[in-house]
Formats: C-alpha cells, structure tokens, sequence
C-alpha cells in the first residue's frame, strides 16, 4: 500500500475534532503529523496501528495561536529593525546644523583665539593705563639740569642739543645757576642778565616755557627759555657761539 493510500485512510479514521486541529495547523503542522504517522525506519503501518494515535487530544486553537503568535513576533522585530534603518538612514542625510561642519568648527576655534588674544591685549592695556609712571628723576648738577631741560623742550618742539646747550653754558656762566652780569649794557640799562645762560627778565618772560618754573634763576627754566628764545632767533642753540 503506498504512502498516500495511508494517509487518506489515516485521515478518515480521525474523528472531527482531530481534523479541525490539523487543518488550523495548516501547512506548518501537516508535516508534523505526517513525520509522528510514519516512523523514521522507513516501515509502514496499517491503519489499525495507526488508529491508536488518533487517542490524543489537541487543541484546536493552541497550535493556530502558537504559530501565530511567533509569526507576529517575526513580523514584528523586522518591523522594528525596518523602522531602525530608515531612522539611521534619514540620520545620514541630514545635514548638518549650522556651525558642525568641519571648516566652521576651524573657523569658530579660530575666532574663539583671536577673541582670547584681543581680551589678554586690552586687560594688558588696562593694567598698564592703571600702573602709574614712575616720575623721571634726574641729578640735582649741571648734568641733570640739561637733561630736565631737554625732556620739557621736547614735549615742546624746541630744538637743542646736549652739547649745543652745554657749550654755552660753560661760556656765559661756568655753569653757575646764580650767575648775573653786573657790567654789560643790559646791567647798565637795569636789565642785567641772570642764570645759567645769562638771560635778561624781559626775554625769559617772553619765551617762559610752560611746565618751568618762572625764577629766572631757575636751572631748568632758565635753560628752556634760553633755548625757545635762541630757536626763534637763530633756529638752535647750537648755532650759538657767542654773546646772543
């Protein structure tokens, strides 16, 4: 008897409870029974050998719901790894906001340094507009009193040398702050000429530079004045050499 006569036959014993259970196992389930209706070893087996088996019960909704129920799981966790590329893929092409490409981020790190550089300037600045100057000093001798002089005549525009105011110096009176012509016109007309660089009080009054004290005897002041007098009248004081 071949297999198929078997299995029609088989089929036939099964009341109609059994039926409904193989038939709601559908496709997946027929192999199933086939496999337990025939033996492995090959042997067939007559239908009053085959009718025992029909004595066990099956559910006629159990098999459906399990095949179901790992169908939907099936379905759903490819549902889910469906939705997880398409959420990757939309990540990948979408650009990137504003100021995440790599050469705005160069630019952004950029400015941030000129912007530290600039803060570390200006706080440079404040502190050295704080810090006050120390004073210049300068000696109290022939040396420091040109020099004090130049300093004044600078901020002033009034040319001179060290040299050039030195020179004269030494001739018209040896480098004595106190020095005052008794003797020469100027005395004898009540004007005589005082200091360092023999001044008389009209001229020293007339070209008096700001910042200078106004004692004709003076070192300092007395010096400026002698040179702002002798640069309107002979462009320098180093083109002084003789009584002016």
């Amino acid at each position: 008897m071949s297999k198929n006569i078997l299995s029609r036959a088989y089929l036939r014993s099964l009341n109609r409870t059994h039926r409904l259970a193989f038939a709601g196992a559908g496709t997946l389930g027929i192999t199933a029974v086939t496999l337990a209706a025939f033996p492995a070893s090959g042997q067939t087996t007559t239908t009053a050998e085959a009718a025992p088996a029909a004595k066990v019960e099956y559910s006629s909704s159990a098999p459906v719901k399990s095949v179901q129920a790992s169908i939907t799981d099936q379905l759903a966790g490819a549902g889910q790894q469906v939705a997880a590329i398409e959420a990757k893929q939309g990540a990948d092409t979408q650009q990137p906001a504003t100021g995440d490409t790599p050469a705005e981020k160069v630019a952004a790190k950029k400015q941030a340094a000129a912007e530290a550089v600039s803060k570390r300037e200006a706080k440079k600045a404040t502190r050295s507009a704080e810090r006050p100057k120390a004073a210049k000093s300068y000696t109290n001798n022939l040396d420091g009193w040109i020099r004090e002089a130049m300093d004044i005549m600078d901020k002033h525009d009034i040319p001179g040398s060290y040299s050039g105011i030195h020179r004269n110096i030494i001739r018209e009176s040896s480098g004595n702050p106190m020095a005052i012509n008794k003797w020469d016109i100027n005395a004898i007309n009540g004007i005589p000429s005082k200091g360092l660089l023999q001044v008389i009080p009209p001229t020293f009054k007339a070209y008096h530079v700001p910042g200078t004290s106004w004692n004709i005897y003076d070192p300092v002041a007395n010096i400026a004045a002698a040179c702002n007098y002798a640069a309107d009248r002979y462009g320098t004081m180093d083109n002084v050499d003789s009584a002016y």
